[in-house]
């Protein structure tokens, strides 16, 4: 096939399939992938989900995410929910004389 002789609109169309193809083949490869490791866990006694973080281990409770509640004064998008250590700009703001409260949300 000589791709210098087609136009604009053909070249475009040939490209929109070779990605869906493109597409297409990856899906393939990673449905048989998942099938062969799903066969390689059931055959070890697991199910491929135990085994890759389909849930939380048994005996343990899943932790969620929670809300913030401190949030840096001049860049709002950086957050703290007050749990774990402080991040850097809390510790520089509580240096600086603020107090929790004021950068409270």
């Amino acid at each position: 096939m000589n791709l210098t002789s087609l136009g604009l609109k053909e070249l475009k169309k040939l490209e929109s399939e070779v990605q869906s193809l493109i597409a297409s083949y990856e899906d393939r490869k990673i449905a048989e992938a998942r099938a062969v490791l799903e066969a390689k866990a059931k055959e070890l006694g697991f199910s491929l989900s135990a085994l890759v973080g389909g849930g939380a281990p048994k005996g343990r409770k899943a932790t969620s995410s929670v809300a913030p509640k401190y949030a840096h004064p001049e860049n709002p998008s950086m957050t703290w929910s007050g749990r774990g250590r402080k991040p850097k700009w809390v510790e520089a703001a509580l240096a600086a004389g603020k107090s929790l409260d004021d950068l409270a949300i």
